[in-house]
C-alpha cells in the first residue's frame, strides 16, 4: 500500500472515493460535480489530499486537509475535513496510515493542530482518531450555521 499527497494528475483517481465518501453522507452520486470541487481545489491551491492506493494503483482511501489559522495559538491548522476508505479496505489499517500522513504533514507545515469533527454515533471512526493520539474536545461546544 502507498499512502502519498495527491497532485492535480489524481484527480480521476480521486474522484471516485470523494464521491463515495459523499454517499456515505447521504449525498446523491454526482462525480462530475465531485470532480469539479476538487479541480478547484486544486487549481486554487485550497486543500491537502492524501490518497492511499494498493500494489495495482487503485484507490484505496483519501483524505482531505483544509488550511486554516488559530489566533490563539498564532499559528496555522488544518481542519481534516474529509476521511473515507472504500469498504473493501476497512480495518486493514489504510485509515490510520492516511492520519498518520496528515499529522506527518501538519507538523512538516508548522501547524500547531489538526482538527476534525465527526458523527456522534460513529463509533468506528471515534476509535481510530483515539488509536492514533487524537483526543476529544471536552471544553468547546461547536456549532455551525446552515447558510
Amino acid at each position: 500500500m502507498d499512502i502519498r499527497q495527491a497532485t492535480i494528475e489524481d484527480l480521476e483517481r480521486i474522484v471516485p472515493l470523494f464521491d463515495g465518501y459523499r454517499q456515505f453522507y447521504g449525498q446523491a452520486s454526482d462525480p462530475e460535480a465531485a470532480g469539479a470541487f476538487l479541480l478547484e481545489r486544486f487549481r486554487q491551491q485550497q486543500s491537502v489530499i492524501f490518497i492511499a492506493e494498493d500494489a495495482q494503483g487503485q484507490g484505496l482511501g483519501f483524505t482531505q486537509l483544509y488550511p486554516s489559522f488559530s489566533s490563539v495559538r498564532l499559528g496555522r491548522s488544518y481542519i481534516l475535513n474529509d476521511l473515507f476508505v472504500v469498504p473493501r479496505a476497512r480495518r486493514h489499517g489504510v485509515g490510520a496510515l492516511l492520519l498518520q500522513a496528515a499529522a506527518r504533514f501538519g507538523r512538516s507545515a508548522g501547524a500547531v493542530r489538526l482538527s476534525l469533527s465527526t458523527a456522534l454515533d460513529n463509533r468506528a471512526a471515534q476509535a481510530l482518531y483515539e488509536s492514533q493520539g487524537w483526543q476529544a474536545d471536552t471544553v468547546f461546544r461547536h456549532y455551525s450555521l446552515p447558510l
